[in-house]
């Protein structure tokens, strides 16, 4: 797979954070698969919303209180009669099943990755 060569300025420029799963919802307005999600980024950042395609792997109950890492300053995306306000970042599988990055230890929410 071929990549493209950004920047350090561009890299600079997106906002990685760590949050935690505080609700999750069934979407089954969604073309494949997904939930919808309210995540806490703490007070800096506050909650966002994010529609996430990882029915495969996780149920609505395992993700509550999880910590993910999530690009936090994308415009926001119609996605269907959902508004999503970041992107929730995870490792995609060759039956395109996700698995969420998520920090080793439970940490503040809203902080930046390095």
């Amino acid at each position: 797979m071929m990549t493209t060569t950004i920047s350090w300025q561009d890299f600079e420029k997106i906002a990685i954070h760590v949050g935690t799963i505080i609700e999750v919802n069934d979407f089954p307005e969604a073309r494949k698969p997904a939930f919808q999600l309210k995540i806490d980024f703490g007070t800096e950042i506050g909650i966002k919303k994010s529609s996430a395609q990882i029915t495969l792997r996780y149920s609505k109950e395992s993700l509550l209180g999880k910590q993910i890492i999530a690009v936090v300053n994308f415009e926001p995306k119609q996605i269907g009669t959902f508004m999503s306000e970041c992107l929730v970042l995870g490792l995609v599988g060759n039956s395109n099943d996700v698995v969420l990055l998520s920090p080793d230890f439970q940490v503040e929410n809203g902080l930046k990755t390095a």
